[in-house]
């Protein structure tokens, strides 16, 4: 199955993939046609960004600065369904700075995924934009069976449980935790607390 999705992926396709808490959308970040496929795909808005995933805090140091607070939440949380807003290094030839929302699964096959990947991948949702989260292979099918463009493949691991989504933070230049989502990881906002 893993091998199947990498084939996809590295030929600009777009995968609906079973996390540890809903069904996602993924695709390499880098291929800017495979992203705006997701978009379409979700019918969203392309100014919001997508948040990635990653098989580990080095995976993450390779294309983010992660540091001070920052660092000390991910060893908290990581791997799990805490997404941190960081700080973007630039990658390849790309000089693009700007900031990143990013995890570490804390899904042992999501992890094996982006090993065998080779590379962080787009980790959103498997929806349309505003609407319910798909919690089944299933589901991902019939949500975009009529759709015009939908996802390549979809890697069908079953239903997952009812879980929260991730919860979303980033820290301030003040050193505070802002909480963008609230999610599975509980956090007060304005917190400078581990």
């Amino acid at each position: 199955m893993i091998r199947q999705a990498v084939r996809v992926l590295k030929r600009g396709g777009v995968i609906a993939f079973p996390t540890e808490t809903t069904y996602g959308l993924g695709c390499d970040p880098r291929n800017v046609k495979a992203v705006a496929k997701v978009f379409r795909i979700k019918r969203r808005v392309t100014s919001k960004s997508l948040p990635l995933v990653a098989s580990s805090v080095r995976d993450v140091r390779r294309i983010a600065v992660l540091d001070g607070l920052a660092a000390r939440l991910a060893r908290s949380h990581w791997p799990g369904p805490l997404t941190i807003v960081l700080p973007m290094k630039a990658v390849g030839r790309s000089k693009r700075g700007g900031d990143i929302a990013i995890r570490v699964s804390a899904s042992a096959f999501v992890r094996a995924l982006v090993r065998a990947y080779g590379f962080p991948l787009v980790a959103t949702s498997a929806n349309r934009s505003g609407k319910p989260e798909c919690r089944s292979g299933r589901a991902v099918v019939r949500v975009f069976q009529h759709a015009k463009t939908k996802p390549d493949l979809v890697l069908d691991a079953g239903a997952l449980p009812k879980r929260k989504p991730s919860t979303i933070v980033r820290v301030g230049k003040d050193g505070r935790v802002e909480v963008l989502r609230k999610g599975a990881v509980r956090m007060k906002r304005g917190s400078s607390a581990v």
